[in-house]
This record gives structure tokens, sequence and C-alpha cells, in this order.
């Protein structure tokens, strides 16, 4: 139970890495806000757990929708002892220059500006406590980008980067920041990581991690656990990639 009395917040936590993580969050103790533009899914999960876990709507990349889930869980715990930047989306597989406007925009809006969001509304929070742990779900595409995932490659990069310079600025504060960097895991974005979901395609990604498996929602709840516990009061600013040595 290495996060009892503990409260999070996991974003995107209705499916994939987000649900791997709220599951181990929960079953270690922690009270747990899940958060999601999908809040059917959150709900889904919420079920599964018990009363320890509550679903809140959240749009990351609107400033109104980021306040209120944050104020939802301060009003609902009364603290946030963790925050999890989990929710993030992808552009399909295209040369750099066909990437549209929109999508561009779009990734960075989900991908990086809402960590600014997440921050700026329970990063005061966790000053005025002198204690927090902030994780954000980066990629192994920002430290070795594949092709045609550029503009997702480069907001996982910047989210790395951010972290860093987090982690620098809230350590006098008792906030520790980190990240983790998965490899592509059977989620939904594996589909728009790979353009279209076969045998072959799968074989392809598969072939370039040394442990010949993808990333799963219980290997990353499994890292989050320890990046957040106190087990881990000395670590902060690391990307710690949990990729099978893609890396490598």
């Amino acid at each position: 139970m290495r996060l009892t009395r503990k409260t999070a917040i996991v974003t995107g936590g209705g499916s994939g890495f987000g649900a791997g993580i709220v599951r181990k969050f929960a079953a270690e103790g922690a009270r747990v806000i899940v958060a999601d533009i999908n809040v059917a899914a959150a709900q889904e999960v919420c079920e599964q757990i018990g009363d320890t876990a509550i679903a809140c709507m959240v749009d990351v990349a609107d400033a109104a929708s980021v306040n209120h889930m944050a104020q939802t869980a301060l009003d609902t715990w009364g603290q946030v002892d963790i925050l999890v930047n989990n929710a993030g989306i992808t552009h399909l597989p295209t040369a750099l220059e066909d990437v549209t406007e929109d999508e561009f925009d779009r990734v960075f809006a989900v991908n990086a500006k809402s960590v600014y969001l997440t921050a700026r509304a329970l990063v005061p929070h966790m000053k005025s406590r002198a204690t927090g742990a902030i994780l954000n779900i980066a990629s192994t595409a920002g430290v070795s980008p594949r092709p045609r995932l550029n503009w997702y490659n480069a907001s996982k990069g910047w989210m790395i980067t951010a972290t860093q310079a987090m982690a620098v600025e809230l350590a006098p504060n008792g906030v520790r920041v980190n990240a983790l960097n998965p490899v592509a895991g059977d989620t939904p974005l594996l589909k728009s990581f790979m353009g279209e979901d076969t045998p072959e395609i799968r074989a392809k990604f598969l072939s370039t991690i040394p442990l010949g498996r993808f990333s799963t929602p219980q290997d990353m709840g499994n890292a989050a656990c320890f990046l957040c516990s106190d087990e881990a009061s000395m670590i902060t600013g690391v990307a710690m990639e949990v990729d099978g040595g893609r890396c490598i």
C-alpha cells in the first residue's frame, strides 16, 4: 500500500496506459480522480475500482475545463498529492509537410499545453503544502523519433524538456517532477501510430523492441507507482524509459 492516504489525478484515465495507472494507484491505496474527455470510459474504470475513484470529464487543452478538474479534486479530497499528465494524442503517420495546421495545433494543445494548464491549476496548491509529485507521460518518440510522426515526436520531446525544467524550478518547494517514456502499447493510440493495424505492421514495430513486446498498462502502472511514491523521494527530473530496450 505505497500510496495510502495519497490523492491523485490521472488525465486520460479512462483507457490504455491511464487506466493501468489508475488501477495500480487504487490497488496501492490512493484515492483517484479519473479524468478523461470520454467520461463514460472514466466512469467504467471507476465502477471497477469502487468509491476510492471518481470520474471527471476534462478537456486537457481547455483552461476552464482543467480548472474545474482541479477544483473537483480539491473539493472531493481536500488535497492533491499526485498529478499524472497522461492524456495524449497523435497525428497519423504522414510526411511532416503534409500534417495539417489543425492537426499540429491539436497535438500540441493536448500533449504540451495541457502540462502548462495543469501546472497553473495545481502547482500553487502543491507549493503551499511543500509536497507533491507530478508525472508526465512522454514517449520514446521524444528520445528516438520514428519517421512520419514528426510533430508528435516533437511534442513528446517538449514534454521531456518541460519535465526537467519543472523539476529544477520546483525542487526547492518540495515538488518532484518526472516523466515516463513508454514504447508503443496495445492501446487505442496504437492504430494511429501505425496508420493501420495489420499483423505485418505490428511485426515491424515489435522488431524494434529488444524484449519483443509492447508496453502494457500494467507496466506503466508499476513504473508510475514507484516514481510517485515516497520510495522515489530522491528522484526528480528523470525521463524513465519503459520500452523493452527500444532506445538502446
